[in-house]
């Protein structure tokens, strides 16, 4: 009778501790420890954190520059320990870098997915363990941010669509090059372009080549073959209008892509590339920093914070930039 009353205090006190965490609103659960909570409110001066950063790829000059941004402005705020992990364009080894990390118990995470969808259950489980997620230039389709820093890309999609009919005029045939599919970059550049586009522009192809410049040569390639009439070419970003000024070899053909990279600029300059819709990358990883450190800092983050963007275009078309 007595090991019975006991064990039934002892269900009710732990009954009793549950109910009390889960009004509390405080997580039961961690990755690390199922009954320790990782307090995501906490104070943590700069020099103290762990930041722990996911890029899609160290193989576009965008992306390079976005982490260039992030190193620069850690080493200015202090930030004595920063992992940063190359994603490779491959979704698998993402996830994985992102488990590593969390398993090393960074203070944060800064997040540029490969894949929006496939990103998802890994903000969730940092969710899970405290641990603040903040994303850049794409976001994740599920789980919580912190904060999305990013241009807008259904309004660079817009921007592209309206150089392309005022350079060529109503109904001219153009393509699309579409980056990585389930990216939330190609979404919405896709669904500002096409918006805009629609009525006006006669989008004779749409093909994914990846973000990857030899991908936008090979599609574009076989493209301009297809169509051998095409007008213009929308790539959604500058590697692919890069792979697809290799492949017009010459012909009259219009490109704008977005990113504004260091490449992508100087093909507008030089005429290869009539225009871009330029980002600042350096400036993204700069920002995304300088939002941990506020965060640390008891301070209130913006669900997306916005990164400038502008139209640049070479001398034959500078009359089309307001």
């Amino acid at each position: 009778m007595l090991k019975k009353k006991t064990s039934i205090i002892s269900i009710g006190l732990i009954v009793i501790i549950l109910v009390a965490l889960f009004i509390s609103g405080k997580p039961l659960l961690t990755l690390n420890n199922p009954w320790v909570r990782i307090d995501q409110n906490k104070r943590i001066d700069a020099k103290q954190l762990k930041i722990g950063v996911s890029i899609s790829t160290m193989n576009n000059p965008f992306f390079i520059s976005v982490a260039k941004g992030i190193r620069t402005q850690a080493r200015k705020q202090g930030v004595k320990q920063l992992i940063i992990d190359d994603g490779k364009n491959d979704t698998s080894k993402q996830s994985n870098d992102i488990e590593d990390l969390i398993q090393q118990k960074v203070d944060l995470l800064i997040v540029n997915p490969v894949d929006s969808d496939a990103v998802t259950p890994e903000v969730k489980a940092a969710n899970d363990a405290g641990i603040p997620v903040i994303a850049i230039d794409r976001s994740s389709t599920g789980g919580k941010v912190l904060s999305l820093v990013s241009s807008d890309s259904v309004l660079a999609g817009r921007m592209a669509a309206d150089f392309l009919i005022k350079a060529l005029g109503n109904n001219a045939k153009v393509a699309e090059l579409q980056g990585i599919p389930g990216a939330s970059a190609t979404r919405d550049r896709g669904k500002g372009f096409d918006g805009n586009a629609r009525g006006k522009l006669s989008i004779v192809a749409k093909q994914t080549a990846g973000f990857d410049r030899s991908q936008g040569l090979s599609v574009a390639e076989n493209i301009i073959q297809g169509h051998p009439d095409l007008q213009g070419i929308f790539a959604q970003n500058d590697e692919m209008a890069l792979g697809a000024a290799q492949a017009v070899n010459g012909k009259n053909i219009v490109i704008v892509g977005i990113d504004g990279e260091a490449d992508g600029v100087a093909a507008v300059r030089s005429g290869k590339m009539s225009a871009t819709v330029a980002q600042h990358p350096q400036k993204m990883g700069e920002i995304a920093i300088q939002i941990a450190i506020q965060h640390f800092q008891g301070k209130k983050i913006a669900k997306w914070t916005k990164s400038p963007i502008a139209l640049v275009a070479n001398r034959q078309y500078r009359n089309l930039v307001k």
